[in-house]
Protein backbone atom coordinates (compact mmCIF):
# COMPACT_ATOMS: atom_id res chain seq x y z
CA UNK A 1 0.00 0.00 0.00
CA UNK A 2 2.87 2.36 1.00
CA UNK A 3 4.82 2.24 -2.66
CA UNK A 4 1.24 2.57 -4.31
CA UNK A 5 0.48 5.24 -2.28
CA UNK A 6 3.71 7.47 -2.41
CA UNK A 7 3.71 7.01 -6.29
CA UNK A 8 0.19 7.80 -6.79
CA UNK A 9 0.69 11.30 -4.81
CA UNK A 10 4.18 11.98 -6.20
CA UNK A 11 2.85 11.76 -10.06
CA UNK A 12 -0.11 13.69 -9.19
CA UNK A 13 1.76 16.41 -6.28
CA UNK A 14 5.09 17.33 -8.63
CA UNK A 15 3.39 19.08 -11.52
CA UNK A 16 1.02 21.03 -8.96
CA UNK A 17 3.16 22.01 -6.53
CA UNK A 18 1.49 25.21 -5.29
CA UNK A 19 3.82 28.27 -6.40
CA UNK A 20 4.53 29.36 -2.40
CA UNK A 21 8.13 32.22 -2.51
CA UNK A 22 9.58 30.19 0.09
CA UNK A 23 9.74 26.74 -1.48
CA UNK A 24 12.12 29.25 -3.97
CA UNK A 25 14.66 29.12 -1.76
CA UNK A 26 16.89 26.60 0.39
CA UNK A 27 18.12 29.36 3.05
CA UNK A 28 17.09 27.93 6.51
CA UNK A 29 16.36 30.96 8.35
CA UNK A 30 14.12 31.82 5.27
CA UNK A 31 12.22 27.96 5.63
CA UNK A 32 12.09 28.46 9.03
CA UNK A 33 10.35 32.29 9.28
CA UNK A 34 7.70 30.69 6.66
CA UNK A 35 7.42 27.67 9.07
CA UNK A 36 6.21 29.76 12.23
CA UNK A 37 4.62 32.29 10.57
CA UNK A 38 1.93 29.32 8.77
CA UNK A 39 1.35 27.87 12.18
CA UNK A 40 -2.44 28.10 12.38
CA UNK A 41 -2.15 31.41 9.81
CA UNK A 42 -3.84 30.68 5.89
CA UNK A 43 -1.01 30.21 3.56
CA UNK A 44 -2.24 33.64 1.99
CA UNK A 45 -1.98 36.00 4.72
CA UNK A 46 1.16 34.51 5.05
CA UNK A 47 2.59 35.18 1.59
CA UNK A 48 2.65 39.54 2.12
CA UNK A 49 3.86 39.55 5.19
CA UNK A 50 6.62 36.66 4.75
CA UNK A 51 8.03 38.70 1.85
CA UNK A 52 8.44 41.91 4.15
CA UNK A 53 9.65 40.47 7.13
CA UNK A 54 12.94 38.80 4.97
CA UNK A 55 12.91 42.33 3.31
CA UNK A 56 13.43 43.52 6.46
CA UNK A 57 15.25 40.93 8.22
CA UNK A 58 17.19 38.70 5.99
CA UNK A 59 19.40 37.05 8.29
CA UNK A 60 18.83 35.87 12.39
CA UNK A 61 21.20 38.52 12.73
CA UNK A 62 19.25 41.15 11.42
CA UNK A 63 16.26 40.05 13.66
CA UNK A 64 18.08 39.96 16.79
CA UNK A 65 19.38 43.28 16.30
CA UNK A 66 15.95 44.89 15.25
CA UNK A 67 13.90 45.74 18.78
CA UNK A 68 11.03 43.42 19.29
CA UNK A 69 8.57 45.93 18.97
CA UNK A 70 9.27 46.65 15.03
CA UNK A 71 8.99 42.72 14.47
CA UNK A 72 5.56 42.91 16.23
CA UNK A 73 4.35 45.98 14.30
CA UNK A 74 5.74 44.08 11.32
CA UNK A 75 3.54 40.80 12.72
CA UNK A 76 -0.14 42.33 13.01
CA UNK A 77 -2.00 40.74 11.36
CA UNK A 78 -1.02 36.97 11.72
CA UNK A 79 -1.98 36.57 15.42
CA UNK A 80 -0.27 34.55 17.97
CA UNK A 81 2.02 37.24 18.69
CA UNK A 82 4.08 35.05 21.15
CA UNK A 83 5.16 33.14 17.78
CA UNK A 84 7.20 36.51 16.61
CA UNK A 85 8.87 36.71 20.34
CA UNK A 86 10.04 33.39 19.96
CA UNK A 87 11.14 33.67 16.53
CA UNK A 88 13.29 36.83 17.67
CA UNK A 89 14.71 35.17 20.84
CA UNK A 90 15.36 32.21 18.31
CA UNK A 91 17.67 34.68 16.75
CA UNK A 92 19.18 36.15 19.43
CA UNK A 93 19.96 32.52 20.25
CA UNK A 94 21.23 31.65 17.08
CA UNK A 95 23.78 34.68 17.36
CA UNK A 96 24.83 33.76 20.61
CA UNK A 97 25.83 30.03 19.83
CA UNK A 98 25.29 29.85 16.08
CA UNK A 99 27.31 32.07 15.07
CA UNK A 100 24.46 34.14 13.81
CA UNK A 101 23.43 31.13 11.54
CA UNK A 102 20.30 28.15 11.82
CA UNK A 103 21.84 25.29 12.52
CA UNK A 104 21.64 22.32 10.58
CA UNK A 105 20.71 19.25 12.74
CA UNK A 106 17.13 18.41 14.85
CA UNK A 107 18.99 18.72 18.31
CA UNK A 108 20.17 22.09 17.50
CA UNK A 109 17.59 22.80 15.74
CA UNK A 110 14.88 21.74 18.56
CA UNK A 111 16.72 23.71 21.24
CA UNK A 112 15.83 27.36 19.65
CA UNK A 113 13.08 28.56 21.16
CA UNK A 114 9.99 28.03 19.52
CA UNK A 115 11.09 25.23 17.64
CA UNK A 116 9.62 21.53 17.88
CA UNK A 117 10.31 18.66 15.78
CA UNK A 118 7.50 19.30 13.44
CA UNK A 119 9.86 22.69 12.74
CA UNK A 120 12.35 20.79 12.75
CA UNK A 121 12.22 18.42 10.40
CA UNK A 122 10.57 21.18 7.98
CA UNK A 123 13.97 22.98 8.10
CA UNK A 124 15.91 20.29 7.23
CA UNK A 125 13.59 18.60 4.67
CA UNK A 126 12.92 22.13 2.95
CA UNK A 127 16.43 23.82 3.12
CA UNK A 128 18.36 20.92 3.16
CA UNK A 129 16.41 18.15 1.26
CA UNK A 130 17.71 15.61 4.04
CA UNK A 131 15.46 12.54 4.45
CA UNK A 132 13.18 13.13 7.14
CA UNK A 133 9.47 12.97 6.94
CA UNK A 134 7.54 15.93 8.18
CA UNK A 135 3.76 14.97 9.87
CA UNK A 136 1.97 18.13 10.23
CA UNK A 137 -1.95 18.45 10.24
CA UNK A 138 -2.62 17.63 6.95
CA UNK A 139 -0.21 14.94 6.50
CA UNK A 140 -1.46 13.29 9.36
CA UNK A 141 -4.94 13.52 8.16
CA UNK A 142 -3.37 11.56 5.06
CA UNK A 143 -1.89 8.98 7.02
CA UNK A 144 -4.69 8.51 9.22
CA UNK A 145 -7.34 8.16 6.20
CA UNK A 146 -5.04 6.16 3.67
CA UNK A 147 -4.49 3.85 6.70
CA UNK A 148 -7.53 3.51 8.07
CA UNK A 149 -7.45 3.85 11.96
CA UNK A 150 -6.53 6.64 14.25
CA UNK A 151 -3.20 7.41 14.65
CA UNK A 152 -0.90 8.51 17.86
CA UNK A 153 1.47 11.21 17.16
CA UNK A 154 4.28 8.48 17.38
CA UNK A 155 2.20 5.96 15.12
CA UNK A 156 1.95 8.94 12.50
CA UNK A 157 5.94 10.00 12.20
CA UNK A 158 6.49 6.27 12.16
CA UNK A 159 4.49 5.42 9.49
CA UNK A 160 5.52 8.56 7.55
CA UNK A 161 9.07 7.55 8.24
CA UNK A 162 8.05 4.05 6.50
CA UNK A 163 6.92 5.45 3.54
CA UNK A 164 9.40 8.28 3.00
CA UNK A 165 11.11 7.98 -0.78
CA UNK A 166 14.79 8.00 -0.01
CA UNK A 167 16.33 10.94 -2.49
CA UNK A 168 12.99 12.71 -2.57
CA UNK A 169 12.48 14.25 0.71
CA UNK A 170 11.61 17.56 -0.55
CA UNK A 171 9.39 16.95 -3.55
CA UNK A 172 7.59 13.95 -1.19
CA UNK A 173 6.76 16.23 2.08
CA UNK A 174 5.76 19.24 -0.48
CA UNK A 175 3.19 17.21 -2.22
CA UNK A 176 1.62 15.37 0.80
CA UNK A 177 0.83 18.27 2.69
CA UNK A 178 -0.58 20.20 -0.18
CA UNK A 179 -2.72 17.03 -1.73
CA UNK A 180 -3.61 16.80 2.67
CA UNK A 181 -4.71 21.05 2.10
CA UNK A 182 -6.01 20.57 -1.33
CA UNK A 183 -7.89 17.04 -1.93
CA UNK A 184 -7.79 15.24 1.66
CA UNK A 185 -9.28 18.40 3.54
CA UNK A 186 -10.64 18.10 6.77
CA UNK A 187 -14.17 19.00 5.83
CA UNK A 188 -14.94 17.76 2.81
CA UNK A 189 -12.30 16.04 1.19
CA UNK A 190 -12.53 15.37 -2.45
CA UNK A 191 -12.50 11.64 -2.26
CA UNK A 192 -13.58 11.54 -6.37
CA UNK A 193 -10.51 13.41 -6.75
CA UNK A 194 -8.28 11.58 -5.00
CA UNK A 195 -5.89 9.54 -6.93
CA UNK A 196 -4.84 7.52 -4.15
CA UNK A 197 -8.64 6.36 -3.63
CA UNK A 198 -8.07 2.51 -4.63
CA UNK A 199 -5.20 2.29 -1.55
CA UNK A 200 -7.39 4.34 0.65
CA UNK A 201 -8.46 1.86 3.89
CA UNK A 202 -10.68 4.43 4.95
CA UNK A 203 -12.64 5.24 1.69
CA UNK A 204 -13.22 1.56 1.28
CA UNK A 205 -14.87 0.75 4.60
CA UNK A 206 -17.28 3.66 3.93
CA UNK A 207 -18.01 2.32 0.37
CA UNK A 208 -17.94 5.45 -1.67
CA UNK A 209 -19.93 7.25 0.84
CA UNK A 210 -18.05 9.95 3.02
CA UNK A 211 -19.27 9.78 7.30
CA UNK A 212 -17.42 11.92 8.88
CA UNK A 213 -18.19 10.08 11.99
CA UNK A 214 -16.15 7.09 10.85
CA UNK A 215 -13.57 9.37 9.90
CA UNK A 216 -10.15 8.15 11.60
CA UNK A 217 -8.58 11.69 12.03
CA UNK A 218 -11.01 12.80 13.71
CA UNK A 219 -8.98 10.90 16.82
CA UNK A 220 -5.60 11.05 15.74
CA UNK A 221 -2.93 12.73 16.65
CA UNK A 222 -1.94 15.91 15.24
CA UNK A 223 -4.89 16.61 13.41
CA UNK A 224 -6.61 19.87 13.30
CA UNK A 225 -9.12 20.03 15.92
CA UNK A 226 -11.86 23.23 15.18
CA UNK A 227 -10.23 25.90 17.18
CA UNK A 228 -12.65 27.66 20.22
CA UNK A 229 -14.68 30.23 19.35
CA UNK A 230 -12.98 33.81 18.04
CA UNK A 231 -15.69 36.16 18.31
CA UNK A 232 -15.87 37.53 21.81
CA UNK A 233 -12.53 35.42 22.71
CA UNK A 234 -9.52 36.28 24.98
CA UNK A 235 -7.65 35.89 21.53
CA UNK A 236 -9.38 38.56 20.13
CA UNK A 237 -8.89 41.32 23.13
CA UNK A 238 -5.48 40.46 22.95
CA UNK A 239 -5.44 41.19 19.06
CA UNK A 240 -6.81 44.46 19.66
CA UNK A 241 -4.87 45.88 21.99
CA UNK A 242 -1.77 44.74 20.27
CA UNK A 243 -3.03 46.43 17.07
CA UNK A 244 -3.44 49.65 18.85
CA UNK A 245 0.10 49.21 20.38
CA UNK A 246 1.84 48.55 16.94
CA UNK A 247 0.08 52.42 16.04
CA UNK A 248 0.58 54.36 19.81
CA UNK A 249 0.97 53.74 23.61
CA UNK A 250 -1.84 53.38 25.49
CA UNK A 251 -3.07 54.43 29.44
CA UNK A 252 -4.24 51.33 31.40
CA UNK A 253 -6.87 53.36 32.10
CA UNK A 254 -7.77 53.13 28.20
CA UNK A 255 -6.80 49.20 27.99
CA UNK A 256 -10.37 47.98 28.62
CA UNK A 257 -11.84 50.41 25.54
CA UNK A 258 -8.93 49.26 23.54
CA UNK A 259 -9.91 45.42 24.07
CA UNK A 260 -13.77 45.76 23.59
CA UNK A 261 -13.97 44.05 27.21
CA UNK A 262 -14.83 44.44 30.99
CA UNK A 263 -12.34 46.12 33.37
CA UNK A 264 -11.07 43.20 35.58
CA UNK A 265 -10.91 40.84 32.15
CA UNK A 266 -9.04 43.60 30.27
CA UNK A 267 -6.93 43.27 33.94
CA UNK A 268 -6.39 39.94 33.37
CA UNK A 269 -5.20 39.96 29.99
CA UNK A 270 -2.88 42.62 30.10
CA UNK A 271 -0.93 40.57 32.90
CA UNK A 272 -0.96 38.03 30.18
CA UNK A 273 0.46 40.07 27.68
CA UNK A 274 3.24 41.24 29.89
CA UNK A 275 3.98 37.99 31.35
CA UNK A 276 4.23 36.60 28.15
CA UNK A 277 6.87 39.56 27.41
CA UNK A 278 4.68 41.36 24.71
CA UNK A 279 3.55 44.32 26.39
CA UNK A 280 5.60 46.53 28.77
CA UNK A 281 3.29 48.28 31.09
CA UNK A 282 4.04 50.93 34.05
CA UNK A 283 1.80 52.49 36.12
CA UNK A 284 0.20 54.66 33.37
CA UNK A 285 1.14 53.62 30.16
CA UNK A 286 1.38 50.42 27.86
CA UNK A 287 3.79 49.92 24.87
CA UNK A 288 5.16 47.52 22.93
CA UNK A 289 8.93 46.39 24.03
Amino acid sequence: MNKAVVEGLLAWGVPRLRDLPWRATRDRWAVLVSEVMAQQTQVARVIPKWRQFMGEYPTPQACADAPLADLLRLWSGLGYPRRCKSLHDAAKHMVAHHDGAVPGDIDSLCALPGVGPYTARAVLAFADAHDVAVVDTNVARVLARSSGAPLTARAAQQLADSMLPRGRSWEWNQVIMDFGAQVCTARTPQCDECVIAAQCATRRRMKGEWRSEQDPARTSALTSKPQARFEGSDRQARGRLMRVLAERGVRRDDVAAAMQVDTLRAARLLHSLVRDGLVVADDEWCRLP
